[in-house]
């Protein structure tokens, strides 16, 4: 009896600390670091929009971007440690569940693994980028995604695979859009801290930063399912590619322009996340 409920102490006061001000820093330093990630990004799309620029538009080019700047050395650094602080609070919630009256459930927790694994993912290749200034952690994401789709094509069932994976991206680019329209963050935020300018604000960041990223996944996937039907792997579309293809539709660079400014948005939402984000 006693043994069960020390287990049990030791399970919420285990919980207590993944909610507590540590992670919380680490959540909101990492939200951050993505904003600072989108911005760049998203900058970079403008200026190939309007052609001023060769620089890759995904986070090798923004890395490359960063590292520039002065004190460059020290900002990658100290994006991959926010970016690490991204990864951790995912960790906990996969661990002990998120808020909200869900938070614990078998979905959220899942969303949260996943989620973990990508940040974790993310922060190594900034961190790698950063103590190699540029070395083998600055391939871009076009030969990348190049190269994971041609080694899965190689395996069994390697077209279905990769089919699937893209069906699975479009479905969460289309998610990620339609809950951004919907406002389904408001969930997250602490709003009653807000002015109503304020919430104003972060509506326009989030709503139009929220469609044009899952545009962008949506886009991508769609890519990735050409890549298997066709079973060519150059189909396959990183980050870079995914972005100059708007700018061959009939609209012209326009419609890059449109999108790269959602980018750029949701850079700023991610930073009003940061602020007001319930962790």
């Amino acid at each position: 009896m006693n043994t069960s409920a020390m287990a049990q102490g030791g399970r919420i006061r285990a919980r207590r600390a993944a909610r507590g001000s540590v992670t919380e820093g680490a959540a909101r330093a990492g939200l951050a670091a993505r904003g600072v990630i989108y911005l760049l990004v998203g900058a970079l799309a403008l200026q190939i929009a309007f052609g001023d620029t060769g620089e890759q538009a995904d986070r090798g080019g923004a890395l490359a971007e960063l590292s520039q700047k002065p004190f460059g050395a020290v900002l990658l650094w100290a994006l991959g440690i926010g970016l690490v602080g991204m990864a951790l609070w995912r960790l906990s919630e996969m661990m002990f569940g998120s808020v909200g009256k869900d938070g614990r459930s078998a979905r959220k927790r899942l969303l949260a693994t996943a989620r973990f694994v990508f940040y974790a993912f993310v922060a190594y290749s900034v961190l790698s980028f950063a103590a190699n200034r540029g070395g083998s952690g600055s391939g871009s994401s076009d030969r990348q995604s190049e190269d994971a789709t041609a080694r899965a094509l190689e395996m069994p069932a390697g077209q279905w695979l990769v089919g699937a994976a893209g069906l699975a991206i479009v479905a969460a680019g289309g998610w990620i859009g339609v809950r951004a329209v919907l406002r389904k963050y408001h969930d997250k935020l602490r709003l009653g801290q807000m002015s109503p300018r304020t919430r104003r604000l972060v509506d326009v960041t989030g709503v139009a930063g929220g469609a044009a990223r899952g545009l962008v996944f949506a886009v991508a996937g769609v890519f990735a399912v050409r890549a298997a039907v066709d079973y060519e792997p150059d189909r396959a579309k990183g980050l870079d590619d995914t972005l100059r293809s708007f700018a061959d539709t009939p609209f012209g660079p326009w419609l890059l322009v449109f999108v790269a400014a959602g980018l750029v948005l949701f850079g700023v939402f991610s930073f009003a996340m940061a602020r007001w984000r319930r962790v």
